[in-house]
């Protein structure tokens, strides 16, 4: 199954197959055998991010001048490939939150003095960082974002909160978007700030309880009268709307890598068990039905790894991708969703016990359609570009 879904001759360079060789050895020695302590802890260890530092991994989307690797978006799928075949989506978003998601927007719009002060310790996994968007009020509609950001002398005064967010309670740093102008409406209006958990004002709320990604913390961040200095505030005033915006078009792309790599364990897994379960005097998969669904299944996942690098090599040459990114975003998570419905179906009750890998991966799937953007809104987003 793997040499079936094997495509990388057709989109990548050699650089490219030793990253993902380098993976493959990381997830197999030192990812599978803590996993699910991982997993009954809540959260990725500090010492592993320095880890992925060391190797070099947390830095492969940043430019060399920033002492990152300076490689292509195709190198981020293949990270979130790889990690999403552990079969443990957790420790995935964990992981790339920091390295994809959030300091990447130091890259992107930081200056020279912001990325001399943060990067050294984010690349090395000393810092570890967090994504600050979601609200109670504002999900997936990032123009109902109520946090504010208040300009006093030389600070911001921030006042508000974030919800479901990654690394709540393990992250140095948050990448955090609030609002600069009340009068401004749409997208504008907004402002994206380095906030550090040092700075007096910040503090956690409720660590969450979650359906799945057990080994990702979540939780809760709070902004009271928190003072955050001009200097943390990245690009320009009122323009966080759209630096946010062009980096999810990265986290789309990465989300769809992920989904992936979570998806093929789980078809390896099942396809493993319908060749030796019996039934009826033979195995499952000598019923036609059961057969024709994984080919299915299969296929499509290889049209989706097709469409995925695509874009990511699209992102490469410097295209954009915002109605690919959100097609990718709508269309791998749902397919990941039904490719998980049939394999917990197809190894029965086993597939819903504690412990079974498609249980686990079926429910660290599920929020891969909703978060970065629910599939219905992608769909939407698709639609007004067509």
């Amino acid at each position: 199954m793997n040499d079936l879904l094997n495509i990388d001759g057709a989109f990548l360079n050699e650089e490219h197959r030793m990253l993902r060789d380098q993976l493959v050895r990381l997830v197999r020695e030192e990812i599978l055998p803590v996993a699910d302590a991982w997993e009954a802890q809540g959260r990725v260890p500090a010492a592993f991010f320095e880890r992925l530092g060391e190797l070099g991994l947390l830095g492969l989307a940043f430019p060399e001048r920033d002492g990152g690797a300076g490689l292509d978006s195709a190198a981020s799928v293949i990270l979130n490939e790889e990690l999403g075949r552990s079969g443990y989506g957790g420790l995935t978003a964990s992981l790339t939150v920091h390295s994809d998601m959030s300091a990447l927007h130091l890259a992107r719009v930081g200056t020279p003095e912001q990325r001399a002060r943060f990067l050294p310790g984010v690349l090395a996994g000393r810092t570890v960082c967090g994504l600050g968007v979601t609200e109670p009020r504002g999900g997936s509609d990032l123009t109902r974002i109520a946090t504010t950001a208040r300009l006093d002398g030389d600070a911001y005064v921030l006042n508000g909160g974030k919800m479901f967010i990654t690394n709540a309670n393990i992250a140095d740093l948050f990448f955090v978007i609030a609002r600069t102008d009340p009068e401004a409406r749409g997208g504008s209006g907004f402002s994206l700030f380095v906030v550090e958990r040092t700075a007096p004002g910040f503090s956690n709320g409720e660590r969450f309880k979650k359906t799945g990604w057990h080994s990702s913390d979540t939780g809760e961040l709070r902004f009271d009268d928190m003072r955050v200095p001009v200097a943390n505030r990245l690009g320009e005033e009122g323009k966080g709307f759209y630096y946010m915006m062009k980096g999810l078009d990265h986290e789309r792309l990465c989300a769809a890598g992920q989904v992936l790599g979570l998806a093929q364990t789980a078809i390896d897994d099942t396809l493993a068990w319908v060749r030796q379960r019996e039934a009826y005097g033979r195995t499952l998969w000598d019923l036609q039905v059961v057969r024709h669904e994984m080919a299915k299944l299969a296929t499509e996942l290889l049209a989706a790894r097709g469409l995925t690098y695509l874009v990511a090599l699209k992102a490469a040459r410097g295209e954009p991708i915002q109605t690919e990114g959100a097609m990718l975003k709508a269309h791998v998570p749902e397919l990941g969703n039904r490719i998980l419905y049939k394999c917990v179906q197809f190894q029965g009750g086993g597939g819903y016990m504690a412990g079974n890998t498609v249980e686990r991966i079926a429910r660290d799937m599920r929020i891969l359609s909703i978060g970065g953007g629910a599939s219905e809104v992608m769909y939407d987003e698709v639609a007004k570009r067509l």
